[in-house]
């Protein structure tokens, strides 16, 4: 049950429930894109509660069930962006999943991943295919039950996140860029501030699942040579996939092709991206960087 606040006016007491409800949106996992989310819903009037593996700054620890289980009771909304833990599941639905399809919040979210849907060769994919044929099981596990426990949870599935600090500008300025001999391999990206809009305004639409995209996918070579080009450096050399010396998660980059979307979410969450491609996003974070 909800705590009800008490508060008052003139010497008297008001009871908080025939005033109208201040938003409440806790958050599992506060990573980079919920902690850019959490800023933005606090600039807002939100309050914003998060959890990370040990509590400190803003954030309660995961493990803290009597502070976890009070958050839940006392949030309007409550939103996970923790991935889960291999063959261990999805650790917010196996720790406290049964408080929060019980609870009182008025909406549900999950940050999933765009790589639900393997490998479509290249081709187009939306929110109606079928998932869990690509190397992410888990999260494809994952993904379904969130969907499975209340019928008012919003999903949302992401490609490659970048941003403010977390870039090919980054990687180039480091030198660890890479250009991949893979002409046709294709990715979809997504500027973190874009996800954190759509995450807001679906606070106030339909559930579902919704892939959050933008508008041109690209291959990544395309995005490291425009790095390139915008930080005056020379583009790498063409490599191939075994040369490259990649790291096992970045050569599993290169295994799927697809080209995701973002049609639904436009459509019923009236979401569009702001920087609707590469060529913006890596613009404005360069801008940006002058500005600070």
């Amino acid at each position: 049950m909800r705590l009800i606040a008490i508060a008052v006016l003139d010497g008297k007491p008001l009871d908080c429930e025939s005033m109208p409800m201040h938003r409440h949106m806790l958050i599992f996992g506060m990573g980079y894109t919920a902690s850019r989310l959490a800023d933005s819903l606090r600039e807002s009037g939100w309050h914003v509660t998060g959890t990370r593996r040990m509590s400190g700054g803003d954030a309660i620890a995961f493990d803290d069930e009597a502070a976890v289980c009070a958050a839940i009771e006392n949030a309007t909304h409550i939103l996970s962006s923790v991935p889960p833990n291999g063959e261990g599941g999805d650790p917010v639905l196996v720790k406290y999943g049964d408080r929060i399809a019980g609870g009182d919040a008025s909406w549900l979210g999950y940050l999933s991943s765009t790589g639900v849907y393997g490998d479509t060769g290249g081709a187009w994919v939306d929110e109606s295919a079928a998932i869990g044929e690509g190397r992410r099981t888990a999260r494809a596990d994952a993904d379904l039950a969130w969907q499975a426990l209340r019928q008012d949870v919003a999903v949302f599935r992401l490609p490659g996140i970048y941003g403010p600090g977390r870039s090919a500008l980054e990687r180039v300025a480091d030198g660890k860029a890479h250009r991949i001999d893979m002409p046709a391999q294709i990715f979809s990206r997504v500027h973190v501030d874009d996800i954190v809009s759509a995450v807001m305004a679906a606070c106030d639409g339909p559930a579902g699942v919704y892939n959050i995209a933008d508008d041109v996918p690209a291959s990544q070579n395309d995005v490291i040579e425009y790095a390139c080009d915008l930080l005056g450096h020379d583009w790498p050399p063409l490599m191939t996939l075994d040369g490259a010396g990649l790291s096992p998660m970045a050569r599993g980059f290169y295994a799927e092709n697809r080209r995701v979307s973002n049609m639904k979410a436009k459509r019923l969450l009236g979401w569009t991206p702001k920087y609707a491609d590469y060529r913006r996003g890596l613009s404005a974070l360069l801008a940006a960087r002058a500005i600070t």
